[in-house]
């Protein structure tokens, strides 16, 4: 039975807990069609979205990496360095694959500043779990809850844009989206009455 909150004390007693999957950093526009078509072999993908942090009031920087994990591969796209690339923009416009996130709004529109486009089948997990009457909602308290342990968010405020990603970055970026399906295949088993609602534009 998962419990609908948990102290930062008991999260702290949780194990640390990684992605250990295969991880494709893409660099280089002319591969995204082919990784994009490996992607779209499947029906749930986890999706997370970097920016470099602003310390500026006011000030708000692009979108540079853009993740979409299986349960066992992670895609890294450097949006900063190929764009918003055709082929990934059909994905995120694809109603019949979920993109599962946390937090995915922000997301949405940051995509949205890079180029304008419908997106369709989007899950917001905060969304879902309050449903299922769980209380908290942040992706580090969630995986500790449902899934029973802890992901570091160490790496969060790094330099997205930096001309090379550090392997700490790169293990961050693909454990939270991975994290994000993990918890979405956990959720629908525990809580199979609850219904998912998809965000589409």
């Amino acid at each position: 039975m998962i419990e609908k909150t948990i102290t930062n004390e008991a999260l702290t007693d949780l194990p640390l807990d990684y992605f250990k999957g295969e991880i494709v950093v893409v660099e280089d526009a002319a591969m995204i069609d082919d990784w994009v078509v490996e992607l779209e072999l499947n029906d749930v993908i986890g999706f997370d979205t970097e920016s470099k942090p602003s310390f500026q009031k006011g000030q708000m920087n692009y979108i540079a990496l853009l993740q979409f994990s299986t349960r066992t591969k992670s895609y890294l796209f450097r949006l900063n360095k190929t764009g918003l690339h055709p082929s990934l923009i059909r994905i995120l416009s694809n109603p019949r694959i979920l993109k599962v996130g946390v937090g995915i709004r922000d997301d949405l529109k940051g995509l949205q500043r890079l180029k304008p486009f419908k997106y369709a089948g989007f899950v917001e997990l905060q969304d879902y779990v309050k449903v299922c009457g769980i209380s908290d909602t942040s992706l580090k308290k969630l995986a500790g809850l449902v899934l029973g342990f802890r992901v570091s968010k160490r790496q969060r405020l790094s330099n997205w844009e930096s001309t090379h990603l550090i392997d700490s970055q790169v293990t961050y970026a693909a454990t939270d989206s991975w994290v994000a399906i993990e918890l979405y295949k956990e959720l629908t088993s525990q809580f199979p009455d609850c219904k998912v609602v998809t965000i589409t534009k």
